[in-house]
């Protein structure tokens, strides 16, 4: 068994349900710890939070990623314990086999293996490690990030563990995420008898012209690196429960995932314009959950492309897509940020598993990165 399926299996086997960490942080920090890294534990509220940093100077490279899993879901659909790993047909399952304790592993065995190879390796090393990227992501890496720019530290690259690819670990690398803007939507209205709807006033009605529209809406084209942006109800809910009642108020929410060619006041400016169109009367409250971010073509990407090939014999596909990591909050630094994992087919879902050789070639990737980048 390898150093990085042992360590996998080790941080499976921990109950990590966001926010709790359950122990993961503390052997990451006890091997970093072994070869030179200090340590700082950070904690905010019920979140756990690494800091470890290793090396001096420039470039700063650091890993990046979460302790925290999803809920498991029904138990009963699991196959087996989803915290008891466990290895069938050349595929380990487990709740945060692939999101992301194999890529936390990873990253742990590959830093081990270059620092071995070159103590003296040039600039600095560093992990920021989360409890909270699952959950509301308030007091992880948003508040670790505030912190580091407070101290004026800083972050040159950044490669965050996510299972970015698809059908083959390292078939895809993420170079930046769309953003996503949100709102609540209360549409206010009249309530009433449906006996008498000229005596009420329907908030259903009301907004059914103006979501038809807003859902039809081609907010724009993206670019050569985004994909065009989406707009998406996630809540509705309305009526008092009875068959003859008119409801007085409609509760909706809807998220936009946007490029760098919108912008939020743009965004903002068309919906409500939709809405005054068709007459709907309402309130909004708006929340930006992350801004867009893209890495360019540069050192990083060339760096980890390199190194993904080199254990593949394929160059990866560069992409924006999915939805958003805690990359975000680090590019705000003025970081490059690329993320590299394992396929991501599994993840969030009841018997999430990941393959055996998916793991070991995940180091080989991040092992080789480090030798191109800080070597």
């Amino acid at each position: 068994m390898s150093p990085t399926l042992e360590l996998t299996l080790d941080l499976i086997a921990r109950n990590s349900v966001t926010p709790v960490d359950a122990g993961c942080q503390e052997v990451m920090a006890r091997r970093l710890a072994a070869v030179g890294f200090e340590i700082e534990m950070l904690r905010y509220g019920s979140v756990e939070n690494l800091w470890a940093k290793r090396g001096k100077g420039g470039p700063v490279l650091c890993f990046a990623g979460h302790t925290d899993v999803v809920p498991t879901g029904p138990l009963e659909e699991w196959r087996t314990d989803p915290f008891q790993p466990t290895i069938r047909d050349g595929m380990l399952f487990g709740r945060g086999a692939a999101d992301m304790k194999s890529g936390l592993a990873a990253m742990v065995t590959a830093v081990e293996s270059f620092v071995t190879a070159h103590p003296g390796h040039r600039g600095c090393i560093a992990f920021l490690i989360t409890s909270d990227e699952e959950g509301p992501s308030v007091d992880g890496t948003k508040r670790v990030v505030e912190l580091l720019r407070s101290r004026q530290q800083r972050i040159d690259w950044c490669i965050v563990g996510e299972p970015s690819s698809e059908k083959a670990v390292g078939d895809t690398i993420k170079i930046g995420r769309r953003g996503s803007f949100s709102g609540r939507l209360t549409v206010h209205g009249v309530q009433g008898h449906v006996a008498y709807p000229q005596l009420a006033r329907n908030p259903v009605h009301m907004l059914a012209p103006a979501l038809a529209e807003l859902t039809a809406h081609v907010w724009d084209e993206g670019n050569e690196h985004f994909e065009p942006t989406t707009f998406q109800i996630s809540n509705l809910n309305a009526g008092t429960g009875a068959p003859n009642v008119i409801p007085g108020e409609l509760k909706a929410r809807f998220n936009l995932r946007y490029s760098p060619v919108q912008t939020q006041e743009g965004l903002k400016k068309t919906v409500e314009g939709i809405l005054d169109r068709h007459g709907v009367k309402y309130t909004i409250e708006w929340y930006v959950s992350g801004e867009p971010f893209y890495t360019p073509p540069g050192a990083l990407s060339d760096g980890v492309c390199a190194g993904v090939k080199s254990v593949t014999g394929s160059a990866p596909k560069l992409s924006t897509g999915g939805g958003t990591s805690d990359g975000r909050f680090i590019a705000t630094l003025g970081a490059q940020v690329v993320e590299l994992g394992v396929t991501n087919a599994s993840i969030h879902k009841v018997n999430e598993s990941v393959g055996l050789e998916e793991i070991d070639a995940l180091h080989g990737m991040y092992l080789e990165s480090l030798r191109r980048l800080l070597g």
